[in-house]
Order: structure tokens, then C-alpha cells, then sequence
């Protein structure tokens, strides 16, 4: 497995709505592997594509706390949503940055597994966060378009500060 570079914000291809994936290959295969390992590694509970430089409709997700629970999603889509929940949610793609978000509690993605089968997944709490995070990424959208302006101004303010003390 190969560890890959993570773009981090204020990246173009993170603001790219991906391009859905036709079929199963082995080449997929080895990116949701390399995507696993780079997730864990990075440490983070969720990972798209987009955000290790690939503009196709994949994600990866283990909200586990032992991370033997890993879930791959290809084309994934929201079918059903239900309930409320606020999370202070962060972003592999802006690495220090926290913003508590609202989301639906509940909800059912439908994808293609990497089997290449059509599945279902019903999703609570974290998961149904974790699920609509990554989702969104492969929308162009990241999870602080959801805060409100003066707060994804500040988080945005923060982060720069944070990358400038980084290179220093």
C-alpha cells in the first residue's frame, strides 16, 4: 500500500464536483487500499477522493474506535435522510480546523461496494456525519460551507495562520 498526499485547502480539485466511476477495476481496488491506509495513517475517520488528488466518486470511511470497521463507497449517493445532529466536525483537507455542524442524524447511502455490488447502507450518528462529510467532498463541497459566514471566516483566518506558522 502507498501512503498518498492529501491537498490540503484552498486546493482547486476540492471544490470540483467528481466524475462518477463506470466499473470495478483493479486499479480502483488499489486506490480505496491506498486511500485506507493513507486515512489511518493521517489519522482520520473518512477520506474522498478528492482530496488525494482524484476526481472520482469515492470514499472511504472507519468510525471505529479499534478501525476494523472499514467501509468503501463508490458512486455513493444519500437515498434518505431523517432526524438532527450538531458535530464539531474536522477535515483532513484543513488539518486543525473544527466548526460544529448540523446534519441529519439518520440516514441511507446507496453505492457500489468494492465487489462491485450494489449496497445500502443505514447510517446513525457519527457514521451519518462521517457519511455526508465525504459525500459532500465529492460535491465540491467541504464541511465549512455549512458554518456560518463570520465562523467559516474565522476557521478560514485560523487556518492560514496555522499553515504560515507551519512554513516558518
Amino acid at each position: 500500500m502507498e501512503k498518498l498526499d492529501i491537498v490540503l485547502y484552498p486546493e482547486q480539485g476540492l471544490r470540483e464536483v467528481c466524475k462518477p466511476v463506470k466499473e470495478m477495476t483493479d486499479q480502483i481496488d488499489k486506490l480505496i487500499d491506498d486511500m485506507f491506509y493513507t486515512m489511518y495513517d493521517a489519522p482520520g475517520i473518512g477520506l474522498a477522493a478528492p482530496q488525494i488528488a482524484v476526481q472520482e466518486r469515492i470514499i472511504v470511511v472507519d468510525v471505529s474506535e479499534s478501525k476494523d470497521q472499514p467501509i468503501a463507497l463508490i458512486n455513493p449517493e444519500i437515498i434518505r435522510t431523517a432526524g438532527k445532529i450538531t458535530w464539531e466536525e474536522g477535515c483532513l483537507s484543513l488539518p486543525g480546523i473544527y466548526g460544529k455542524v448540523n446534519r441529519p442524524s439518520d440516514i441511507i447511502v446507496k453505492g457500489m461496494n468494492r465487489d462491485g455490488k450494489m449496497v445500502e447502507i443505514e447510517a446513525h450518528d457519527l457514521l451519518a456525519v462521517c457519511l455526508q462529510h465525504e459525500i459532500d467532498h465529492l460535491n465540491g463541497k467541504m464541511f465549512i460551507d455549512h458554518l456560518s459566514g463570520l465562523k467559516r471566516t474565522r476557521a478560514l483566518q485560523q487556518f492560514r495562520k496555522l499553515m504560515n506558522e507551519e512554513q516558518s
